[in-house]
């Protein structure tokens, strides 16, 4: 941790911790924290030392947040977010329990699980919450971002590998029990979307299942998007900074698109369960399950 910084409140924070005095330095973060321009520097200190306002307080996990996390950023400029340090940490508690509901729903219980491969991870808005439900033994991460996965590495103590670009390059150390697949089938362009379905299915192991989401009616109809005659539609743009817009975009799929893709690549059959407005009041989720 930096000791040395260009914002008065964080070098006037780190004297008084140097000198003992906790309640002083956590009054300073606390108001350096409410400022953007040092809001992440702020609450690393004080979830590193434990002081008043420290975030794993409340949840009993590791709330550290990368510098580098562009869904964290997507949560600073939202204007829905009053809170976006709550907010992000309860949308991974959030999506946790969706997913339990979810798994629940088909049979396959996530605290049953025997490893699990949370797939375009990100830096780890999910991974600290799964982590703490199944333990970090049973959790693989991958994303194409390698700064996130060895931020979770070394963060959550999960194991994890780098994803590629291209899906037909794709390569992981074992087939999982559940792959989880949130938010990346609601950015890809047409020319990669079946080849990431196979490549995705294809880390399944026999009898588990493959949860990925998509941008369905509710979304298309709420941003008043125009699909083209075969239920799709992709636009050069993203949150994320990090990757090529052309390769990651925004994305939306008709239910009949999706399903139409699942039935060319492995089969109409593997469809387990689709459940519509199932994450985050907006994306449609399809399980499918891989024969024994």
């Amino acid at each position: 941790m930096t000791t040395s910084s260009e914002h008065p409140l964080i070098d006037d924070a780190m004297q008084l911790l140097a000198d003992g005095n906790r309640a002083g330095a956590s009054e300073l973060l606390l108001r350096a924290r409410a400022d953007k321009a040092t809001l992440l520097q702020a609450h690393a200190l004080i979830e590193q030392y434990g002081l008043d306002g420290c975030f794993s307080n409340i949840f009993g996990l590791d709330c550290s947040i990368s510098d580098k996390d562009d869904i964290f950023g997507f949560f600073c400029g939202h204007p829905s977010s009053n809170n976006p340090l709550r907010d992000y940490l309860a949308d991974g508690w959030r999506t946790l329990a969706e997913l339990m509901t979810l798994l629940e729903s088909v049979d396959k219980p996530l605290m049953g699980t025997r490893n699990f491969l949370e797939f375009a991870s990100g830096h780890g808005r999910f991974t600290r919450h799964l982590a703490k439900a199944l333990g970090p033994e049973r959790v693989t991460v991958s994303d194409v971002v390698a700064d996130g996965v060895a931020f979770a590495k070394v963060t959550f103590g999960v194991q994890g590998f780098a994803s590629v670009s291209k899906p037909e390059e794709l390569q992981a150390p074992r087939q999982y029990d559940v792959v989880f697949v949130l938010s990346l089938f609601t950015h890809l362009p047409r020319a990669t979307w079946n080849t990431w379905l196979k490549a995705l299915y294809d880390l399944v192991e026999p009898g588990g299942v493959l949860v990925f989401t998509t941008h369905g009616a509710k979304a298309t109809a709420y941003d008043r998007v125009v699909l083209d005659e075969e239920g799709f539609f992709f636009t050069p743009f993203s949150e994320s900074n990090a990757i090529d817009f052309q390769e990651y975009g925004l994305t939306f799929t008709s239910e009949q698109f999706v399903r139409e893709q699942i039935d060319a690549v492995m089969g109409l059959d593997k469809l387990l369960s689709f459940s519509p407005v199932h994450f985050w009041n907006h994306q449609d989720a399809f399980v499918l399950q891989r024969p024994l």
